[in-house]
This record gives C-alpha cells, structure tokens and sequence, in this order.
C-alpha cells in the first residue's frame, strides 16, 4: 500500500518522515502575509504558562516558610518549658535552703 497522507491524516506524525513542502507556483516566492499578529496572546500566553510553572515553586517556598515558623514556634515552646522546669527547681531549693536555715537559728 503506497497511500501518501492528507494534511488531516498524515501518513507519519514524524516531520523526519514526512515529505518537504514544496513551494507553490501560483504564487511568488515571499508574497504570503500573516493575517493577523498574536504576539499579544502569545506573550499573555507565555506569561501565564510561566507563572503556572513557578507555582509549585511558590508552593514549595510558602510551605517551607511555614515549617521554619513551626519549627521557630516549637523550639520556644520547649526552652518556655525548659525555663519553667529550672524555675520550679530553683524554687524548691530555695525553699529547702531557707528551711534549713531555719532549723538551724531555732537550735
């Protein structure tokens, strides 16, 4: 089967493959103009796919700096707890100094 495709069904969707466009003789050579520009939509385009592409990234930045201020938050809850162990601590031997203290003038 030597079947050449159609520009809806090509025979290969490799352009390796595929065979060159030849000019066409009805018209010259540089006559064709484009019919409208779509620089602007190609730019709005561009930029919105890559500010898609940057999203993960911001998502990735936004949940880093999250985890830094939970981290942040949790070592000062723990030094809070650890302040108030020591505390507690100091209290409860200046309690037993100030007892002993006292045991000692009663004598």
């Amino acid at each position: 089967m030597n079947a050449v495709g159609t520009i809806d069904r090509p025979l290969t969707h490799d352009p390796k493959k595929q065979a060159p466009m030849k000019p066409s003789t009805s018209e010259p050579a540089g006559s064709a103009t484009p019919d409208f520009t779509t620089t602007g939509a190609n730019d709005s385009r561009q930029n919105r796919t890559r500010e898609m592409q940057l999203i993960p990234e911001a998502l990735a930045r936004a949940h880093m700096h999250e985890r830094l201020h939970e981290a942040e938050r949790e070592r000062l809850a723990v030094r809070l707890a650890s302040a108030r162990r020591m505390q507690r601590r100091a209290e409860r031997a200046s309690m037993r100094a100030r007892r002993a203290l006292a045991m000692a003038v009663m004598h």
